[in-house]
């Protein structure tokens, strides 16, 4: 599949996700319904998630030449923006249009691919910059693909990544990126996972996913009870699994300065220790401490960072 049949409709059905900030979201809704003009003109479906985040997403839906009609509209703001905010510049010195995509990370070995060669391949007969984020974007299974250039560089790009998702499309569940107001603590209750906010606890349902599909690959018996599964409770018996990860990768798991590791302490509830590298030794030693549910949870994350890294290596 070229991008000429994706350009000819076909009348293939797409779902493009955009990760914006909340000034940029503001100037393609616009005074006047612009995104209303946007959706009729196009005939896409345009959806833009709530409002009380610094990030927002704007989901378009539809074939694909009403997406690409959509996509150009939008693209077309952000440079107008750019223009309106740099009246004195030169054309020359104005900062290129920045987007986010966001793709399931079981697509983003494709879209790199052997030794980086497709996304070479798409850099150069685009002219685009593309930047696809090492790490998943949190409490998602989604990475971001950053892309920058002139509005018809950037069109391109986006076309060749999409016919590159559609010839290989996602593995397993993707857990879709949800931008929250502000980083809040997680609990998991009754097999639910709730963030605290204020007095309150709010269901998180996207992480109860994440929960549920660590209990199914866990190694440990479960007590099921009518909640389905236990919760990660404090009373819960601790106990501590141990698994090797090789040296070469330990990096992907521990992330830039730590987040990353933090993260799945976090969500997880674990403790996680990672010993210093052994002389001689290619492996490094990972001891993870909490409850059966907390264990499982951590060794899942951990295995999806792992796969996405290598493209479907995981570890036991």
């Amino acid at each position: 599949m070229d991008t000429g049949v994706i350009e000819g409709g076909l009348n293939v059905t797409l779902t493009i996700r955009l990760l914006m900030h909340g000034k940029e979201v503001g100037s393609i809704i616009g005074k006047k319904g612009e995104s209303v003009k946007m959706r009729e003109e196009s005939g896409a479906r345009i959806n833009i998630s709530e409002g009380n985040c610094p990030e927002r997403i704007i989901t378009l839906a539809g074939p694909t030449n009403a997406i690409f009609k959509a996509f150009a509209m939008i693209i077309d703001k952000l440079e107008e923006d750019i223009s309106s905010s740099m009246t004195n510049s030169t054309a020359a010195s104005r900062p290129p249009v920045t987007l986010r995509l966001m793709v399931p990370a079981s697509q983003c070995g494709s879209l790199i691919g052997k030794g980086g060669c497709k996304i070479k391949e798409i850099r150069e007969s685009t002219g685009a910059q593309v930047q696809v984020a090492g790490d998943m974007l949190p409490n998602s299974t989604e990475r971001a693909i950053t892309i920058a250039g002139i509005p018809q560089s950037i069109i391109e790009c986006v076309k060749q990544i999409c016919v590159v998702m559609l010839e290989s499309p996602p593995k397993g569940v993707t857990i879709p990126y949800q931008p929250k107001p502000s980083s809040s603590p997680v609990i998991f209750a009754g097999g639910q996972a709730y963030t605290i906010q204020g007095q309150y606890a709010i269901p998180q349902p996207d992480l109860t996913k994440l929960h549920q599909l660590a209990m199914q690959q866990s190694h440990f018996p479960m007590t099921h009870g009518n909640t389905g599964f236990s919760g990660l409770d404090a009373s819960a018996q601790t106990t501590s699994h141990e698994l090797s990860i090789p040296n070469d990768l330990i990096g992907c798991i521990i992330g830039r300065q730590g987040a990353k590791i933090n993260e799945i302490r976090q969500m997880s509830g674990a403790q996680i220790k990672i010993a210093n590298p052994v002389e001689g030794s290619t492996d490094r030693q990972v001891t993870i401490t909490g409850s059966a549910a907390s264990i499982s949870l951590a060794q899942y994350l951990i295995n999806v960072r792992l796969s996405s890294e290598t493209g479907g290596m995981g570890s036991s």
